[in-house]
């Protein structure tokens, strides 16, 4: 009979070994990739609709001597708190979910969200955004909401801080997508407008330079403006606006042809 103990061991040691096991390992110290990651290299998580996991969702479920229980939705989903991150110790090794931890994406891991849920995190002492796919557990700190990855966390600038305040508001899926079909295929990001196309040619080669390809000068009722995109996605226009302004420009609007 023992073989059929195995699916509930095992959905024991991914809950607790995993996330739950983040705050009281010994060994090796957490820490940053030895991959240079800039906040411009780290894209938006894509909300899909996918069914729960198979692992990480038991409820009640108790770590550290303290039980939680899982939401039965992410739906209206909202809250502040602390957040923190975590990296190169668990790299390559198994999340909450069952999923493989790879600190060089966008995710997170939450105490009680279904997992997966989608996600966007604002950091409110810098106003930075982004949407992250929250697969794990944890944190378990009394003062903690959220754990990012590393690369989130450099998105988001908690890596310099190691913690930072946070919003975090669950994504609907399907709004999502309704909201992603409705955007126009042929939607430009204006990220300036000139007298002068010299200035505008400036411009759009520093766009260029910074990877917001493709981009255009458009001379539009005596003005040269100058354009990336199209883009046919709010997550893809949302990432790119924020892109623009991590680099020091005033933030786009969106444009049609």
């Amino acid at each position: 009979m023992k073989w059929l103990l195995f699916p509930v061991a095992l959905m024991v040691l991914l809950l607790a070994g995993c996330a739950g096991d983040k705050h009281k390992q010994s060994g090796s110290r957490d820490g940053p990739s030895s991959r240079h990651i800039r906040a411009s290299d780290v894209q938006d998580a894509v909300p899909k609709k996918e069914p729960l996991a198979r692992y990480g969702n038991r409820s009640p479920y108790t770590v550290l001597g303290k039980t939680y229980k899982v939401l039965s939705s992410s739906k209206g989903y909202h809250k502040r708190g602390i957040a923190s991150w975590y990296g190169s110790k668990f790299h390559g090794r198994r999340t909450s979910s069952g999923e493989l931890y790879d600190m060089h994406l966008a995710t997170a891991a939450h105490k009680s969200l279904p997992l997966p849920t989608y996600a966007e995190v604002t950091n409110l002492d810098n106003g930075r955004k982004m949407i992250v796919k929250i697969n794990d557990r944890g944190p378990f700190h009394e003062d903690r909401i959220l754990d990012l990855s590393y690369a989130a966390a450099i998105r988001l600038g908690v890596d310099k801080t190691g913690t930072a305040r946070v919003d975090v508001r669950a994504i609907d899926v399907k709004k999502s997508k309704r909201r992603s079909s409705r955007v126009a295929a042929e939607t430009f990001l204006q990220v300036g407008a000139f007298s002068e196309r010299k200035t505008a040619k400036e411009l759009a080669g520093k766009m260029a330079a910074a990877r917001l390809k493709p981009v255009s000068v458009k001379k539009i009722r005596g003005l040269y403006k100058v354009w990336i995109g199209p883009y046919a996605s709010e997550t893809e226009i949302e990432a790119n606006m924020r892109r623009v302004v991590e680099l020091g420009y005033e933030r786009p609007h969106k444009v049609s042809r």
